[in-house]
């Protein structure tokens, strides 16, 4: 007690004096700082205040705020770990400064290209040079480096096969569904399996040019179920090579028997074994209507499974068709010819159509309908006819014999050759075309009935001139009288004379106008002998004193109509 106010006493004093007398204190000795001038905070931040070391477990120091900020794994490692000098920033910021490289270089010194702080262990999205030769894609990127890399961080990392045989060379050899080994296949593990996954391999049949199409791929095939055996050194894609077996026992129709080719793709197709569709067109002759439908099969025509026909003659399978038909005639008994497509088509047997026009005879008009039978024409089962019978009175002979209008056609000898009158239209309607024979009817010669010109029933034997029917007309004609001049008025009608009228005539005078004179056409206005037209009086109308006067001075004037004529006439 003594001891410590003796102590406060003296430090009383001390303080006075240093106020009444002050003077500079004394200068500390500098402490140097041992971890560099560039770490500049309180000491007790890491150190305590009862020795250097060793230091607080938990520094009061912000790293981030230095070159390295501390991340991941890094966050709990002992400062010394890194820091080993006592000058913190006397230490590399690289891995390779800390971390000793157990790859010997193989992937160069940059350690963060596949490694992070937050531990050694890699993952494959962080191996960004693996994309280069090898991108790790599918099953290849869930696996651990040491998969392929054997040896874990000491294996070999350069230089490795790309090729899926060189690790999978096991998988390769054990693989049973199918025998890889047996069956020689490729090495070329990509051309059948992808990187998701070994199993579920796909192979491209195409590639080896059998592509597997609808049955062949359906219901999910495995090879087994062609390359028998473990078969897969197939040199033939045709059909028979795996269904032989189907060929020798198909039976509807049997393709043995039937001597069918092997070329299963002629009929059959890869949805399915069955139906098979045969295209008759191939072997030239197309199943159309009734020999298609109902539907048919083969042994409808192909009796016994005879598929070696020779012929594709209707008769070959109707002949029993033919030698019982009776409509509309007996072919047997009249000797019908076997070519059934004469008159048959595939539609239906028994609806048969003649074509009569075959035979040079068309059928038109009354031969056809009302619908005709052909008994109508074809008498007692007659159909031997030749072409002399499809002259009309082959079969009108009874017609021709019993017609009497317009005329009767026996009395008087009218020809048998019935279409110059009558068409198949109508028999008795019959028009008879006159321009056919020696004198066509013109004008209104075209009007009158055949028995104005035909009479008594003259038809052979009638002139063709006109005087020959209009002799009464010449000889009554008074103006002028014909009769009276037959050699100026000749029976040559048409002279004057048309067919248009028999009046009206137009007369070529030779030298003077019908009408001169004033004559109007009336002949006897000049012709005063009715009975001699070579007689003609010009004195009647012009007299004496009239010509005499016009006529002064020529010596060779004489008054009479003989005169007149010979010196006016040209």
């Amino acid at each position: 007690m003594l001891r410590t106010l003796l102590r406060f006493a003296i430090f009383l004093f001390a303080a006075q004096v240093y106020a009444q007398n002050p003077s500079p204190p004394a200068q500390k000795p500098v402490t140097r700082n041992p971890h560099g001038r560039a770490l500049n905070i309180p000491c007790e931040n890491c150190h305590t205040s009862l020795s250097w070391k060793p230091i607080r477990s938990i520094p009061e120091f912000e790293h981030d705020t230095t070159r390295y900020p501390l991340r991941g794994m890094h966050e709990k490692v002992a400062c010394t770990q890194c820091h080993v000098k006592l000058v913190f920033t006397n230490v590399g910021q690289k891995c390779a400064d800390c971390h000793a490289d157990i790859h010997r270089g193989q992937f160069g010194a940059n350690c963060e290209s596949c490694h992070t702080v937050k531990g050694w262990t890699v993952t494959v999205q962080a191996i960004r040079n693996h994309q280069n030769r090898f991108p790790l894609i599918g099953a290849h990127a869930a696996v651990d480096c040491e998969s392929c890399h054997k040896g874990a961080a000491t294996g070999q990392f350069q230089g490795l096969s790309t090729q899926c045989y060189s690790c999978h060379a096991n998988d390769f050899k054990m693989a049973t569904n199918p025998n890889h080994v047996s069956a020689g296949f490729s090495t070329s593990c990509e051309r059948c399996h992808g990187t998701n996954t070994w199993l579920d391999a796909k192979f491209d049949h195409a590639s080896v040019g059998f592509p597997l199409t609808n049955a062949h791929a359906d219901p999910p095939r495995v090879c087994l179920d062609c390359h028998v055996n473990n078969n897969y050194s197939l040199t033939t894609t045709a059909c028979v090579s795996c269904h032989l077996k189907d060929f020798q026992g198909a039976t509807n129709p049997s393709h043995v028997a039937g001597g069918f080719s092997q070329t299963c793709q002629t009929c059959h197709t890869t949805i399915a074994w069955q139906p098979a569709t045969f295209t008759h067109t191939s072997v030239g002759f197309p199943l159309t209507n009734a020999h298609a439908d109902p539907p048919r099969v083969c042994l409808d025509c192909h009796i016994n499974n005879n598929y070696n026909l020779t012929t594709t003659a209707c008769a070959s399978c109707h002949l029993k068709d033919y030698n019982t038909a009776t409509t509309p005639v007996n072919h047997v008994r009249l000797g019908f010819p076997t070519t059934c497509e004469s008159c048959h088509d595939t539609v239906v047997w028994t609806d048969g159509k003649f074509d009569h026009a075959a035979t040079g005879f068309a059928l038109t008009n009354s031969h056809a309908a009302p619908p005709r039978a052909c008994g109508d024409c074809h008498i007692n089962n007659n159909y031997n006819l030749t072409s002399a019978n499809t002259a009309c009175v082959s079969c009108h002979l009874k017609d021709y014999n019993t017609a009497t209008t317009p005329i009767n056609h026996i009395q008087v000898g009218f020809p048998t050759t019935c279409q110059l009158c009558h068409d198949t239209t109508l028999w008795t309607n019959g028009k008879f075309d006159h321009n056919t024979t020696t004198f066509p009817l013109t004008g209104y010669h075209t009007q009158v009935a055949c028995a104005t010109c035909h009479v008594n029933n003259n038809y052979t034997t009638l002139p063709t001139n006109c005087y020959g029917c209009h002799q009464a007309d010449y000889n009554a004609t008074t103006n002028p009288v014909h009769k009276a001049a037959p050699t100026v008025f000749t029976t040559n009608c048409t002279t004057c004379h048309n067919t248009t009228a028999w009046t009206g005539a137009t007369f070529n005078h030779t030298w003077w106008s019908m009408t001169h004179g004033g004559a109007n056409g009336v002949c006897a206005t000049c012709h005063t002998n009715p009975n001699d037209y070579m007689v003609f009086q010009c004195t009647n109308c012009h007299a004496k004193p009239q010509t005499d006067a016009t006529h002064q001075g020529n010596p060779n004037y004489v008054y009479n109509s003989v005169n007149c004529y010979q010196c006016h006439h040209h």
